[in-house]
């Protein structure tokens, strides 16, 4: 199982993070991507602890995607056939990691890849269900009963097809696979005793504490 995560996939959080932490481009002409390894998950609304090696680490709530299929070099077209469901995931960052990784070019895992950096919510929502177009889905993240992020995937700058097309283009999708598919602007460090909750078309898929 992998967990695919998609960086700079809107606009507002794209400039955002230039300003927070710079080198990169805004609008990517391509989709932009890292890995997260299984041990990154953080499942069944579990705290999360913030790790002592970082001193700011951000939250970046995202649309996730449950690939339900194997396939490799995916057209575009066909890439609807390969997921049915969705959820809602964070993506926690150390942030001061992430500065310094790209400051000095080196690669990213340090501040991405780290134990249970990949909150998952315990439950997943068919897209039937949610009216069946995965390219027009709300939803929004609290943190301590107040608004911080408000996604609509209508914003996206690559679609989830779009996405599925290009990453199959390098690697198989298996049947698991995760695609964390970009978080909307708003992104700030957690803190100890914060409380996130998320929200996806009016219900509730995320609840838990920070410590």
């Amino acid at each position: 199982m992998k967990i695919i995560c998609i960086a700079r996939n809107y606009a507002a959080h794209a400039e955002e993070l230039d300003r927070q932490v710079g080198g990169g481009t805004p609008c990517p002409p391509e989709p932009a991507w890292f890995l997260k390894p299984d041990t990154a998950l953080l499942r069944n609304n579990d705290p999360f602890y913030i790790p002592a090696f970082s001193q700011e680490v951000h939250y970046e709530c995202e649309l996730v995607v449950r690939i339900n299929r194997v396939g490799k070099g995916i057209a575009e077209r066909f890439a609807h056939r390969y997921y049915d469901q969705v959820g809602l995931g964070i993506d926690f960052t150390a942030r001061d990691l992430q500065r310094q990784a790209i400051a000095e070019g080196l690669p990213w895992e340090r501040c991405k890849a780290f134990d249970r950096s990949a909150a998952l919510s315990p439950q997943f929502v068919s897209l039937q269900e949610l009216g069946g177009d995965v390219q027009s889905l709300h939803f929004t993240l609290e943190v301590n009963g107040q608004t911080r992020q408000r996604g609509d995937t209508s914003g996206m700058l690559f679609s989830v097809d779009r996405i599925i097309a290009s990453v199959s283009q390098y690697m198989t999708l298996r049947m698991g696979d995760l695609l964390y598919t970009g978080t909307p602007a708003g992104v700030e460090p957690v803190r100890p005793g914060d409380n996130l909750r998320a929200v996806l078309e009016g219900r509730e898929l995320l609840n838990f504490d920070i410590r």
